[in-house]
């Protein structure tokens, strides 16, 4: 049995040394993993997870833990352990963490290695100046204001089809001028817990098990397009988040509907006043006085929303979410989501 689970052990870490190194070579992944290989898996995985009207990665992770459980307890309860328990329990652990790392690369973690978004998009990382991120803000609170004119945010209805069948229309109007955005067989849905998820902080995420875009249905409406079209962005291989921010952002914006539209703008101006607060923080305070009410109303209630669910564990969880993208390539952790600003000047740079 120790033999069998040796050369086991053996063959994974070989397989977990060859994933890693070729993580090095963002081209080479690029060219054979985000635009081969991952989309047959991830359209398979969304063609089998789309029949089913609830989030079935959920449950896959439910049954890992269970067998994780199963296997300590049941070594734990044995009475008399040898030196050879003690190995076989060791080496098939190792075994079973080899395979989940294995399984999480080759299903979706690869996209971490890939060159980045906004150099296919075309969008340049030159650095901003102060004058440009202010004219940004103003661009974000102007588009708001007359959204907010023509439409009513407080009757925004949302069902996950609905979320899914504008964003995928969308999505596919890009793919006509870029091949990137193209999007087969959506599989959008809400999350298992909605409560649990808005404890911990979550309005989203993508379940590399499954394929699957899980949606905090209970969010706020004016934000749940925007966090749709960035779930569905992680669903197409992109795997940081301010990569993800971008792309749905970009889709967000460009839909011909006007509550996705308001929802774009939003959340990016969010990003936009938290980066002036921290590098200019007398050009923030002079802005927020600015704002009209009805605009101001909608970050009150997205505050109110978070301090209602938001407790202890969402502290522990942002934490924890930080080690897992610096453990993959996104050194500055959840700060990284602040790089979205960079792309957004850009972006906008001939309307600022």
């Amino acid at each position: 049995m120790l033999q069998k689970k040796t050369k086991l052990l053996i063959v994974l870490a070989v397989l977990s040394i060859a994933i890693f190194s070729f993580g090095f070579f963002p081209e080479a992944v690029e060219t054979y993993y985000s635009k081969q290989f991952y989309p047959v898996i991830s359209i398979i995985q969304r063609g089998v997870s789309s029949f089913l009207p609830f989030a079935i990665g959920d449950f896959l992770y439910l049954i890992l833990i269970l067998l994780v459980i199963k296997s300590i307890v049941s070594f734990s309860s044995k009475q008399r352990k040898v030196k050879a328990d003690y190995a076989n329990f060791a080496l098939k652990s190792v075994n079973f963490l080899l395979l989940i790392y294995i399984s999480f690369k080759l299903l979706w973690g690869l996209n971490y290695s890939r060159p980045r978004i906004n150099e296919q998009l075309q969008i340049s990382n030159e650095p901003y100046q102060k004058e440009q991120l202010i004219n940004l803000s103003s661009l974000f609170i102007k588009k708001l204001s007359a959204l907010n004119k023509s439409i009513d945010t407080s009757q925004f209805e949302y069902d996950p089809e609905e979320l899914a069948s504008i964003a995928t229309d969308t999505y596919n109007q890009l793919a006509e001028l870029q091949p990137f955005f193209t999007y087969k067989y959506p599989a959008v849905k809400p999350v298992n817990n909605s409560w649990l998820t808005s404890k911990m902080g979550i309005e989203g995420y993508y379940n590399p098990l499954s394929g699957e875009a899980n949606i905090n249905q209970r969010l706020p409406v004016f934000v749940l397009p925007f966090v749709t079209c960035h779930e569905i962005a992680h669903q197409l291989g992109v795997a940081k988040e301010d990569e993800a921010n971008l792309v749905g952002y970009i889709v967000a914006s460009n839909t011909d509907n006007a509550e996705f539209k308001f929802s774009a703008y939003y959340n990016m101006l969010r990003y936009v006043l938290v980066e002036i607060r921290l590098k200019y923080p007398e050009d923030y305070n002079n802005i927020i006085t600015k704002i009209p009410a009805p605009l101001m109303d909608k970050f009150k209630a997205e505050r109110e929303f978070w301090a209602k669910y938001n407790g202890a564990m969402s502290v522990y969880m942002s934490k924890t979410f930080d080690q897992i993208l610096k453990l993959n390539n996104q050194q500055k952790g959840i700060k990284s989501y602040q790089d979205i600003v960079l792309w957004l000047v850009n972006y906008h740079k001939k309307d600022l």
